[in-house]
């Protein structure tokens, strides 16, 4: 099936993202996951990698959206090839991209594409090319909660973007009440707990604040750094998880799977949709049906819908990307790079994503990266 860019994928190709029981991505940030990759199937999986060469150490650094997968896919890689080893580091998106366009590594994990100037910033080290985006794992961010009596909480975009900016702050508020209509909603303060880290799930939260709330969040859809006023701060999301777990009255942002292995009530959003929408892993590959490609060449950026109204879409989501030189990898580590990727986006590594909590590619998408990969040089 071809790829056709600048126009939605098709739906049918987003089935591959709806995985039974999924926790789907875990965070983004120096976090330290609650759940562990099943390491039970590792010398099935290792037995149809190819290593093609493979060498040597390979290091690499970002987004912890994806630890999990990677402690899989790493396991599983270093069993197959004897004598190589590749050192992720879950840094948080902002951080691997800074070692990325400094050559400290191979490649970045990020939960949002390269800027326009990070791209730029990229041609100093990669020679004679650019670092380009690789999608890897999509879904939900989750907007958790903790308050007696209320376990079914629904709030809209504007109502997220005015507690998350301090224009809401009690839990009675009538914008609330209004959403919630015979909930038991008390009189006290909100606790509202955001990254203290650069964050693509941040820069995610944002740009769906701004999409869909344009008139509540005035502020930079593209920071990675909490832009808003007020609030409390925790570093990583397994850091706002055990804040919002352990404070009452509090909410905050995280991936799926910190929610579901801390038992942390979720919110359902309202989209104008005939019902509020719940975040689960179908639900975002709902929304994710209706992404776009948006780069060019061997860039595969995506650009995601955050005001779909459609039935059942989730809009709170993020794609998480493999960053790599298209041209002027290191010599040294470009057979590793290229054997490592050409594994996490084939068939075998995808295919062991629901163990670790994931949801693997849309099979559209999952065809470019594996066409790509095999050129960068």
């Amino acid at each position: 099936m071809k790829l056709s860019r600048n126009n939605g994928l098709r739906a049918s190709a987003i089935g591959a993202l709806v995985v039974s029981g999924a926790l789907v991505l875990s965070a983004c940030g120096s976090d330290n996951n609650t759940s562990a990759p099943n390491g039970d199937k590792t010398s099935a999986a290792a037995s149809n990698i190819k290593c093609d060469g493979a060498k040597g150490q390979l290091l690499a650094a970002g987004s912890s959206a994806q630890k999990n997968a990677m402690d899989l896919w790493v396991k599983n890689f270093q069993a197959a090839c004897e004598g190589v080893e590749v050192n992720y580091q879950a840094i948080g998106s902002g951080g691997g991209i800074t070692k990325f366009n400094q050559g400290q590594v191979a490649f970045a994990g990020s939960d949002s594409a390269l800027k326009e100037e990070e791209v730029a910033e990229s041609q100093k080290i990669c020679k004679g090319g650019k670092g380009i985006n690789l999608p890897m794992v999509g879904g939900p961010i989750a907007i958790g909660y903790k308050l007696d009596g209320v376990d079914n909480l629904v709030l809209d975009a504007s109502t997220i973007a005015k507690i998350f900016d301090t224009k809401i702050t009690k839990w009675n508020d009538p914008a609330i009440a209004k959403l919630n209509p015979g909930a038991k909603l008390p009189d006290s303060t909100i606790q509202a707990f955001h990254r203290s880290d650069e964050s693509g799930t941040t820069q995610n939260l944002g740009k769906y604040l701004s999409t869909a709330a344009p008139a509540d969040w005035k502020h930079d859809p593209k920071a990675k750094s909490w832009p808003a006023p007020g609030g409390q701060a925790a570093n990583g999301s397994s850091g706002v998880a055990t804040a919002v777990k352990d404070a009452e009255g509090s909410i905050g942002y995280f991936e799926l799977s910190y929610a579901t292995a801390n038992k942390i009530s979720t919110v359902k959003v309202n989209t104008g949709a005939a019902a509020p929408v719940e975040a689960t892993t179908e639900n975002a590959s709902k929304a994710i049906a209706a992404a776009k490609v948006k780069g060019t060449g061997s860039d595969l950026a995506l650009s995601l819908d955050y005001a779909t109204k459609a039935e059942g879409a989730y809009p709170l989501i993020l794609v998480t990307y493999e960053i790599a030189c298209d041209k002027g990898n290191k010599a040294e580590t470009l057979p590793t790079l290229k054997a490592f990727l050409n594994y996490a986006a084939g068939e075998e590594g995808q295919k062991v994503l629901s163990d670790a909590g994931y949801a693997p590619l849309p099979a559209e998408i999952a065809t470019k990266v594996r066409e790509i990969v095999p050129t960068l040089s």
